[in-house]
Parts: C-alpha cells; structure tokens; sequence
C-alpha cells in the first residue's frame, strides 16, 4: 500500500528555491507531470533525477539553444556576405532565409515552452553550490537554472527580422536591375 502511495503521490521537494525531482517514480508519464509543474512554479532550480527524463529535457533545451545560436549567426553572415559579395546575391540569401527559417522554427516550437527558460547548469562550483543543499539520491543530476531570456528572444528576432528585411531589399534590387536589362 505504501508503494502505491508514493506512486500516486506528487513528491517535489521545495527548498531555497530549489526543487528536486526525484528518482521515485514509477512511470515516466509520472515524472514528466512533476517536471511539468516544476516548469510552471518558475522555480530558480530544477533538478531532475530521473536519468532519461533530465537527458530529454538537455537535449530539449540544447536543440533551442542550437536555433537561437543558428538564426543569430546565419543572419550575421547574411550582412557579412551582402557586403562582402554585394553582386552574389544567391550566398546572401541562403543566409538570410535560414536566419527566418530558424527564428520561425523557435518561435512554433520553442518560445512559448516554458522550458525555454531554463539552461542546463554545467559549471561545477555552481553545482556543487546547488546541490550541497538537497540530498539527492542520483549521483549526477541535471540541473536547470532559471535564466532571463528577454533580450535574448529580442536579440533573435531583430536580426532574424533585418535579415529577411535586408533580403527582400536585395531582392527587390536584383529584380530591377534585371527588368531594366531586359
């Protein structure tokens, strides 16, 4: 009767702004739940137990990192080439789209999860500070920490929008130049 209790039983643990989802669970279902509702408090730190529910959730984050990190770069290198190559408008272009081609895919997918608000913490005196608090029955686990991601996302779209905007001005360009050829 105890297991089904501790089965049935939502067992966050709250403590400095920390809470441990623990390795208690016996379903995954169960444990994404609980992360769920961790999500949602806001909580400063998260950290997960459960070794597949923290990897999915790295590897959750990590893909949206790669999107921001993408868009951001592919529409520097949008202006970069625009004026490096300014009659290679092809080069540019490519740039360009993939820039809001990115920034799209984060907007669907990732920029209203609430997960998007956390990174995973990965430097060992910041861990080890985190972790020294809680007694955890995982030897290492993932540990989220709440970030403010506002002139991040602001970041992102600006330059996803200017390079969509720089490219349709180089677009609309080439195509007069190509008109008055004709």
């Amino acid at each position: 009767m105890e297991d089904d209790e501790k089965s049935d039983s939502v067992s966050i643990s709250l403590g400095d702004d920390c809470i441990v989802i623990a390795d208690v669970y016996d379903s995954n279902e169960m444990a994404y739940n609980v992360l769920e509702q961790a999500l949602e408090t806001e909580a400063a730190h998260i950290v997960i137990e459960p070794f597949q529910l923290g990897e999915e959730t790295s590897r959750w984050i990590r893909v949206g990192n790669c999107l921001h990190k993408t868009t951001v770069i592919t529409a520097a290198w949008c202006f970069l080439f625009g004026q490096l190559f300014p009659k290679h408008n092809i080069g540019c272009l490519s740039f360009g789209l993939s820039s809001l081609l990115c920034a799209t895919v984060y907007a669907v997918s990732w920029q209203f999860d609430p997960c998007c608000k956390y990174q995973v913490e990965t430097d060992p005196s910041k861990l080890e500070q985190i972790l020294s608090y809680n007694s955890l029955l995982f030897a290492s686990p993932v540990v989220l920490v709440r970030k403010d991601d506002t002139r991040r996302k602001i970041l992102h779209n600006t330059v996803a929008v200017a390079s969509g905007i720089y490219c349709a001005v180089r677009c609309f360009h080439w195509y007069q130049q190509s008109v008055s050829c004709s």
